[in-house]
């Protein structure tokens, strides 16, 4: 078990739209540890599944083990409508269940006892929910490869992975190790995660795939990928030894992503420097051709970037520096670090996936092309950001926050290097955190407390303007008789954190609170504020002290 300036009425609208947000049930039974998750630890998973794309359909089954942390005789279950459970069995006798919309209370008849491993097993059917825009609005595709065969693929983050098999759909708990067995016929193969254990040939024209997953896996990371792939190999000298890298893709694309995917090694060197050895040496790591853009299942990363620099062919930027590596390649793959290895308990926290990956960008750019370079392409990135909801969502009702977890974040923990002041200890913070965390489901403020205390000073008011406010705080000054008058404004009560500007063509750290300070200047009358801190400057009228 692994465990761009925001005025006051945006801010109460976004107050009042948080205080009115209706939450179901559902919603509820979806996003809380209920009474029917806590009692039970998962351990392991072995899911079987066999898709035909006959008719869009799934059977399978999925046994679940797990150890008992204290008596209880009601175990939940989840699985998305329209997909049935048929049958739950524990030592062989069938049990009964409750369906409550998309949970199922399964009734233990045996008697759980504390300090117990105990296993169930569930079977199931049916035609799960097309994916309508994945990934970010997931489920499973079924598309025609143009040569009479149909690529089968599964995305889910958010929505969950209830949404195309059984299991525990709850981010806090992980199993420890899991084995995926996917059925197909025998002119197309599967890829899921983890190594490839055996490949079993049936009497029905069919053959298994037997996956085997030997790390802690969240479940939106565990996928099936269905297709008639060509594939080759290579190894990554890393920290840790010899890392095995696979890549599976389409026939036709065979010679482009033999070039294009040159980069998943340098991506991993680039990575592995910045945040710590790869999280997932006894999985591998792979990159799989899928239909649409990718996303970060662990060990399995999935790719649909048309073998295009940038975003599809775009830097996001718009620095230019975004046009030098594949998008989907660094971007997915930094997820293997803040994500699959240090993973949210609550979507809610959403932001520890993706603010440290979205600047995982920056590094990467600044590991090949020079620490201007990177911060010049996430600075640019500064144009996507919204300000329109605080970036941490509602805990307990699967409900993220705001898409500024990306742009925004990745530029807050930007700033942060700045206050940092030392681009060693910096690095050896995110490291550290690989470390600490290491195969971990966390809270969003285990991970500020880490930063924080390794910081060399206190930023936990850092992470409440950018993380819990949607104001971009404003550094005022003004030049007078007295020299420099400088304070914070548009922040949260607190805020203190130091900024770097260039007066008389000399660099200045300075300490500005939400009070006026002043420092003399000796005839000094321009500031120029280092464009690395995501803040406002302004010139007001000299304060009155």
């Amino acid at each position: 078990m692994r465990k761009i300036l925001a005025c006051f009425f945006l801010l109460a609208a976004n107050i009042s739209w948080a205080q009115n947000t209706k939450f179901t049930h559902a919603d509820t039974l979806r996003g809380s540890i209920t009474p029917e998750r806590v009692w039970w630890d998962l351990t392991y998973y072995h899911l079987s599944v066999r898709p035909n794309a006959q008719d869009s359909t799934l059977t399978g089954s999925t046994k679940v083990v797990y150890k008992v942390l204290k008596p209880y005789q009601t175990l939940q279950i989840d699985l998305q409508e329209p997909l049935q459970i048929t049958k739950v069995t524990q030592d062989g006798e069938s049990l009964t269940y409750k369906r409550d919309g998309d949970a199922f209370f399964i009734a233990l008849t045996k008697k759980q006892e504390a300090g117990k491993t105990e296993s169930i097993e569930v079977f199931y059917s049916g035609k799960p929910r097309l994916a309508k825009r994945p990934p970010w609005d997931g489920g499973v595709q079924w598309v025609p490869d143009g040569k009479g065969n149909t690529i089968i693929s599964t995305s889910c983050q958010g929505l969950g992975s209830s949404v195309w098999w059984p299991c525990k759909d709850h981010m806090y708990d992980e199993p420890d190790s899991m084995l995926i067995s996917i059925t197909v016929p025998k002119n197309m193969m599967d890829v899921s995660n983890g190594n490839l254990r055996s490949v079993i040939e049936n009497n029905d024209d069919s053959h298994t795939f037997n996956w085997a997953v030997q790390n802690p896996i969240n479940n939106y990371g565990v996928n099936m990928n269905v297709a008639n792939y060509v594939s080759w190999k290579e190894t990554f000298k890393g920290e840790k030894g010899d890392l095995a890298l696979s890549y599976y893709v389409l026939p036709q694309n065979l010679e482009k992503a033999k070039e294009q995917f040159k980069q998943a090694p340098k991506m991993l060197k680039a990575f592995e420097h910045w945040f710590g050895p790869y999280p997932f040496y006894e999985d591998g790591y792979k990159l799989v051709e899928v239909p649409y853009l990718g996303m970060e299942h662990q060990s399995s990363v999935t790719y649909g970037n048309g073998y295009k620099m940038g975003y599809l062919g775009k830097d996001l930027s718009n620095s230019g520096w975004g046009l030098k590596w594949d998008f989907i390649i660094i971007h997915e793959s930094g997820h293997e670090w803040f994500a699959n290895n240090i993973t949210y308990k609550d979507v809610a926290d959403m932001w520890v996936h993706e603010s440290f990956t979205n600047y995982s960008e920056n590094l990467y750019t600044e590991f090949y092309f020079g620490k201007e370079a990177g911060a010049d392409y996430v600075i640019g990135t500064r144009a996507l950001i919204a300000n329109d909801s605080p970036i941490i969502g509602t805990y307990g009702v699967n409900k993220e926050g705001s898409r500024d977890m990306y742009y925004k974040g990745g530029n807050m923990l930007h700033t942060i290097r700045q206050v940092v002041n030392d681009d060693e200890k910096w690095r050896q913070i995110l490291r550290g955190l690989n470390k600490t965390f290491y195969h971990q489901t966390v809270d969003g403020s285990q991970i500020e407390a880490y930063v924080s205390d390794h910081a060399g000073r206190n930023i936990s008011k850092i992470f409440d303007q950018y993380l819990r406010d949607t104001r971009i705080p404003v550094f005022e000054y003004s030049f007078g008789n007295k020299g420099l008058q400088y304070r914070w404004a548009n922040v949260v009560e607190g805020f203190d954190m130091p900024v770097k500007v260039k007066m008389g063509g000399k660099d200045e750290l300075l300490y500005p609170t939400g009070s006026w300070q002043s420092l003399k200047t000796k005839g000094i009358k321009t500031l120029i504020v280092d464009k690395n801190f995501y803040i406002e400057s302004k010139e007001t009228k000299p304060a009155s002290m």
